[in-house]
């Protein structure tokens, strides 16, 4: 039941290629960015498209993982939790992240 208290999943399609980072020679870690949409009808009666961005983060398997098969557009479907973290940049100011740590992925498709 614990595993219930911070989970994510998302289906959507990939904004850009994986950007990838290799640590210790073997160790691989992947960020994506992943875009959900929804549509609606708002009060007007209108067509209103919703678009979210999420940061995604990927490590060892799931990040070679997505290396080979994933692409810009590409569909994706993602579980994992949330993850909060700070960090300061170069100028000295304090910036906050939420990002999404995958435990599991699937593509729908093939890397073109």
């Amino acid at each position: 039941m614990n595993t219930l208290r911070n989970k994510v999943q998302l289906i959507g399609h990939l904004g850009a290629a994986p950007e990838m980072k290799s640590f210790d020679g073997d160790k691989k870690m992947a960020r994506i960015s992943i875009a959900t949409s929804e549509t609606y009808t708002n009060a007007k009666g209108e067509k209103v498209k919703d678009t979210q961005w999420h940061n995604v983060v990927l490590w060892g398997k799931q990040a070679e993982f997505a290396e080979k098969y994933l692409n810009k557009g590409s569909e994706v479907l993602i579980e994992g939790k949330l993850v909060n973290r700070n960090y300061t940049d170069k100028d000295g100011i304090k910036k906050y992240v939420t990002e999404v740590q995958v435990s599991d992925v699937m593509a729908f498709g093939g890397k073109s």
